[in-house]
């Protein structure tokens, strides 16, 4: 089995990994990929816009990938404390990107059999003005979507 374990470094995503626990029945036999995706203010990707210097943007840039480095390390050590003691194919990217659209994009170049997701739990309200990534991945992943909600949120 194939799953693509979506990361952001949040609780959320931590509760995410924490299923697979449940949810991976031979962990040997399955290959893990973990997408952590780094998303830009429209401003930093416009080129008509003026107020920052080069150096400012290539900061924020470096950043993002930090953190989302950061985030797929620590998604990989916590899916190998879940399966100690045994040799697991994982592998991690950090991808620039919406998460809805690098998710739903990198599983089908995969060929993943499940994308895990953890949710935000956000209303109706949050979702309109904010966006929901598990909800667009459901709907438009060509596999099986995991979205686990972190208990007691």
């Amino acid at each position: 089995m194939k799953i693509l374990v979506a990361t952001d470094g949040s609780d959320f995503s931590k509760a995410a990994v924490d299923a697979l626990a449940d949810v991976v029945a031979n962990p040997e036999n399955t290959v893990f990929k973990i997408i952590s995706t780094v998303e830009y203010p429209i401003m930093l990707v416009s080129d008509s816009f003026v107020g920052g210097s080069a150096e400012f943007y290539d900061g924020i840039e470096k950043a993002g990938h930090q953190n989302g480095q950061k985030a797929a390390e620590q998604a990989e050590a916590q899916i190998r404390s879940l399966f100690p003691n045994l040799s697991l194919n994982i592998t991690a990217e950090v991808v620039d990107g919406s998460p809805q659209r690098v998710l739903v994009e990198k599983a089908q170049e995969w060929g993943a059999d499940l994308i895990i997701v953890g949710s935000h739990g956000y209303g109706f309200w949050e979702r309109a003005l904010l966006g929901s990534v598990s909800n667009s991945v459901v709907h438009h992943a060509s596999c099986s979507v995991l979205v686990v909600r972190n208990k007691g949120k």
